[in-house]
């Protein structure tokens, strides 16, 4: 059978298709590269017209430790663009120079060289060199970004990564919030205004603010702390960036820079307890005669659970279901109404309660500005 088939290709055949298949290949992976660049430009290029991130994205930093971050990409892109460069340059020399002239050209394997010595310590010895500086020049941006000094005055904030939510603690005001981060500017803009004490309630999270910092994980009974110095005021997205379970893709955040004057604002009315409507006693009667009291906080009131969302101010927020939808009435009925499919994977149950039930918590939720 063997001698059968051996007889069945001339060697210039096979050595001609096992050429068109290396070819093929190479074209296949040099297309690959230019559709992951071009994605990359694309990523890149989406920006509001204020000049604010809004989509998650490195090559937009607007503060110190974002600014090491991207000129850390942009040299890794430069060596790994270099080393592309030179490779597909030539593997498209060989592929030209050496390519059939005729259908009936005689095709036969060219003689096999072994035992270079300068070729061999060239892909050797280089590719060394290029990790080499990668690792260094990686080393360094991390000490700097981790030696970050934390002023005294500066604000503390502790990140608390929930399955599938954040939570945020503000020690010193005395209140806690949800999802959107508010932190001031520094005066002059880019001195580091706010500390980090990132902390995990269940699992291991990562908490990314593309524009702001680089990924760093909050662990199970492990702190981890960062420093963030921004240096425009905004709205700056970001998402848990370790998974951590179905919901993870859907764990978003907002990170708010504001004025010393804004935030200041925002923190007092956040130090409020909840609003009393006698206008919503019903609703507010469903809430606290439902578990939601034993998931959810509503200061001034019966509820004081603690593994879901502080709800004390929930409509001074932008967004619900951790950055998911708008916060709006009707988002919110939707969300009271089936959680699971609005955010397949969220551990918060339907409660099963009526259209009038629903109504009356909405209303009154509304009013927790």
């Amino acid at each position: 059978m063997f001698s059968l088939r051996a007889t069945m290709f001339h060697p210039g055949e096979k050595v001609n298709a096992k050429r068109k298949f290396l070819v093929s290949r190479g074209i296949r992976h040099l297309t690959c590269g230019f559709i992951s660049m071009f994605a990359s430009g694309v990523a890149w290029a989406q920006t509001a017209s204020d000049g604010i991130a809004r989509t998650q994205n490195p090559f937009h930093p607007h503060s110190s430790s974002a600014h090491l971050i991207q000129q850390l990409s942009f040299f890794t892109l430069a060596i790994t663009g270099a080393i592309f460069a030179v490779v597909a340059g030539l593997w498209l020399y060989v592929v030209i120079k050496y390519r059939q002239h005729g259908s009936n050209e005689q095709m036969e394997e060219p003689p096999q060289i072994y035992g270079s010595t300068q070729i061999e310590l060239a892909w050797t010895v280089i590719p060394i060199l290029i990790v080499v500086v990668l690792f260094l020049t990686v080393a360094r941006i991390l000490f700097a970004l981790q030696d970050q000094p934390v002023p005294q005055n500066a604000l503390h904030v502790d990140v608390v990564g929930h399955q599938y939510w954040w939570e945020f603690r503000y020690p010193s005001y005395g209140f806690i919030t949800a999802n959107e981060l508010h932190i001031p500017l520094g005066e002059p803009a880019g001195t580091v205004t706010t500390g980090l004490k990132l902390l995990s309630a269940d699992v291991d999270h990562s908490f990314w603010v593309p524009s702001l910092y680089g990924k760093v994980d909050t662990v199970p009974n492990k702190e981890n702390d960062i420093v963030l110095d921004p240096t425009q005021t905004g709205v700056y997205e970001g998402q848990c960036a370790q998974f951590c379970g179905t919901a993870h893709a859907q764990m978003l955040l907002r990170v708010y820079v504001q004025t010393p004057e804004e935030f200041a604002a925002w923190a007092k009315r956040q130090q409020d307890t909840a609003i009393e409507d006698p206008a919503v006693a019903q609703g507010r009667q469903v809430f606290e005669t439902q578990s939601c009291v034993s998931c959810h906080t509503i200061r001034g009131t019966a509820a004081h659970g603690r593994f879901g969302p502080d709800l004390t101010h929930l409509m001074s927020r932008d967004t619900i279901a951790s950055g998911l939808i708008s916060n709006t009435p009707e988002n919110l009925k939707r969300w009271i109404e089936d959680p699971e499919a609005i955010k397949p994977g969220a551990l918060m149950p339907a409660m099963q309660l009526s259209g009038d039930q629903i109504d009356q918590m909405v209303t009154y939720l509304a009013t927790l500005k």
